[in-house]
């Protein structure tokens, strides 16, 4: 699901035709996108193959796209929307209708979401995003590297106007109306060294890259023979997750934040909420969610059609919109 196929026609009515290319624009936050195309080569945490990415600008309404460029007799273009993941074991993997899949997506996700990128292209020569360091800081830098600009439409987010709850298995997920985005998590892990953690969050003020980006995925030593007996984690390292034993983390130096394990559940949501096809102006809760559960939660809130609505961001939300703290170039030729 496009977010422009969904309002293409109603928003346009709603604010009338003088918002397209008049001066109301100026009226409203404008999306963004990349000012120039960046690059960049790791491994994949499951697949163990080596990948590289190339993040490159995309027009108004875009929204974010991957292209498997390792792939030419089949449709090779996946739309990165809820409706297109097929699989949420250990990530966040999506497919197209050809049975063509791009793995572990949500690192990435979750820094352009947390950047306030609105439209981009992703062009891999694998199967899978490549790791880097377990986190969403690399993919963050690229963004930066590669700057940001303004573009010529405003942005379109999806506001949440009633509560809608999900519940899998031990886990569970919230959305509910808010005046901006913001979430709470909590997890609960049978480790002494992790036990029970929670974090509150607004996604304002660059508050992803300063308290987010950073935090790296993680599992546990006893688990890793049986993820590999599964086919994943074959590009797992201690370069790219904290792995936790009995006696602590094994990890050199430690951890990056003393509650850096929810703080990655946080930017993992952040990155399979962004499937939603645009930015959610609402709060999101998770009590030991995952993948899955970010997955149905979407799902559910998309059936209900009187749960949301897309809308455009007014000048006077500017203060609220997801940015990152990265300042955008006005409006170019690339708009």
């Amino acid at each position: 699901m496009y977010l422009k196929d969904v309002v293409e026609s109603d928003v346009t009515e709603e604010m009338g035709a003088e918002m397209a290319g008049s001066s109301r624009i100026d009226d409203c936050v404008r999306q963004r996108t990349l000012k120039t195309p960046v690059s960049c080569t790791g491994v994949g945490l499951h697949s163990g193959v080596n990948v590289t990415l190339n993040l490159t600008p995309a027009s108004p309404d875009t929204g974010v796209i991957f292209h498997r460029v390792d792939i030419d007799k089949k449709n090779n273009t996946v739309p990165a929307t809820w409706d297109r993941v097929v699989d949420t074991r250990m990530c966040t993997a999506i497919g197209n209708d050809d049975g063509v899949t791009v793995g572990t997506i949500e690192h990435l996700m979750a820094a352009l979401a947390g950047c306030g990128i609105d439209n981009a292209c992703v062009e891999l020569d694998g199967p899978e995003v490549p790791i880097m360091d377990g986190s969403s800081e690399p993919f963050v830098l690229l963004i930066e590297s590669a700057g940001v600009v303004e573009q010529s439409a405003p942005r379109r987010v999806i506001r949440i106007l009633k509560t809608v709850n999900v519940k899998v298995n031990d886990g569970q997920a919230t959305l509910m109306p808010a005046d901006q985005p913001s979430l709470n998590v909590e997890i609960d892990f049978d480790s002494a060294f992790i036990s029970k953690q929670a974090l509150s969050m607004g996604l304002v003020n660059g508050s992803f890259c300063k308290e987010l980006a950073r935090a790296r995925t993680f599992g546990f030593l006893h688990e890793v023979e049986q993820m590999r007996a599964a086919g994943l984690a074959k590009g797992g390292s201690l370069d790219n997750a904290v792995v936790v034993s009995q006696d602590g983390v094994l990890n050199d130096g430690g951890l990056r934040f003393d509650d850096e394990f929810v703080r990655h559940k946080m930017l993992d949501a952040v990155g399979d909420l962004f499937l939603a096809g645009g930015h959610i102006i609402g709060q999101f809760s998770g009590i030991s969610s995952g993948h899955a559960v970010n997955n149905a939660l979407l799902r559910a809130l998309f059936a209900d059609s009187e749960a949301w609505t897309v809308d455009v961001m007014t000048s006077a939300e500017a203060a609220t919109a997801v940015d990152g703290g990265l300042g955008a170039e006005p409006v170019s030729a690339l708009a």
